[in-house]
């Protein structure tokens, strides 16, 4: 059997992680025991919220910090080659949290899911549009933004896995869509390409506010929000009469120990709006229904699914790294051989 490639966290990051935070490493794989499987990894999921546990002391109710020398926790999309678990026979397609690594072994938790191949779409997608990027964008929206058409919506990271998906469904409801992102070549791409009515960028040398005031003079309805801080709290200052806020991540703040507070939490009472957190795996019971639509969508040529993929476990820290600094487009992943 061959060797396992993983990567390992190396070292906490002080500050913007980089990828000398990693280190890749070979082991052997253990022997299957009665209840395991085990699966050849074809694809591992870059997802930004992982990086808040790579942190020293991070820990919540979700998951704790991750060890020092340990495979990075990840999802990850594979074949199962070898099984000794009743549920999960060989040659199955599996999606579910691992980590970063060529080969694993699971006992099927860790929200691992055997995929129905029937759709006819690339496998890449059940961790794009069909898998938590997607699902998170599809239920985000849907669910805790309950858009309404001619509804004003406001994304942050509007360029990102779960963004670029987020933006495509409001236009399907008949919403108009604004992308926040941090370049004007990102702002063009989200409207050349994925179709936003308009675009901003938060770095430009005008005042966010001001473009804001410009792009919603009625208030926003919707801000789906993947940044936190000073963004969102600059999103507060424009809302619409009961405008909903989905707060889906917070990657600004995951560099650092401790959140930036928000300042004008009384526009949520003022403006008799809502701020409601929300976690993908929340709606596992009710993926094939968002799976069936959405690749209803994709088949239509409603939905596109923009995707970033590295070659080879090696690129997996310099993928990250990248994707963290916004020079990745949509979904990241990395395919194994």
């Amino acid at each position: 059997m061959a060797t396992n490639q993983q990567v390992v966290l190396a070292s906490r990051p002080e500050g913007a992680l980089s990828a000398e935070n990693f280190r890749l490493m070979e082991s052997e794989l253990p022997a299957l025991e009665d209840g395991q499987f085990l699966i050849k990894n074809l694809y591992l999921s870059l997802d930004a919220g992982f990086r808040q546990w790579m942190n020293e002391g991070a820990s919540d109710n979700y998951l704790s910090a991750m060890p020092l020398d340990a495979p990075v926790q990840s999802i990850v999309l594979g074949r199962i080659a070898e099984s000794r678990h009743p549920e999960y026979p060989e040659g199955a397609l599996v999606m579910g949290r691992t980590a970063w690594e060529t080969w694993s072994v699971a006992d099927g938790s860790d929200l691992m899911t055997i995929i129905d191949e029937s759709e006819g779409v690339p496998l890449h997608e059940y961790l794009a549009a069909l898998g938590p990027a997607g699902m998170t964008a599809y239920f985000g929206l849907l669910d805790i933004g309950r858009p309404r058409r001619g509804d004003n919506i406001l994304v942050s990271a509007a360029g990102g896995g779960v963004g670029a998906i987020v933006g495509q469904i409001a236009k399907i409801k008949g919403c108009r869509t604004v992308g926040m992102s941090s370049s004007e070549e990102k702002c063009a791409w989200l409207r050349d390409e994925l179709n936003y009515d308009a675009a901003v960028n938060y770095r430009a040398g005008e005042d966010l506010s001001s473009q804001l005031e410009h792009q919603f003079p009625d208030g926003l309805d919707i801000y789906f929000d993947n940044v936190g801080g000073a963004l969102l709290d600059t999103a507060m200052q424009h809302l619409a009469l009961g405008a909903r806020i989905v707060l889906c991540g917070a990657i600004s703040q995951y560099d650092t120990d401790s959140h930036e507070g928000i300042h004008h939490m009384w526009e949520l009472i003022t403006k008799r709006a809502r701020a409601e957190g929300f976690m993908f795996s929340d709606y596992m019971d009710r993926y094939p229904e968002a799976i069936a639509e959405m690749s209803d969508w994709i088949a239509a040529g409603k939905l596109s699914s923009p995707v970033t993929v590295a070659d080879g476990i090696g690129e997996t820290a310099q993928a990250y790294s990248d994707m963290l600094t916004g020079k990745s487009r949509g979904k990241c992943l990395v395919k194994l051989a």
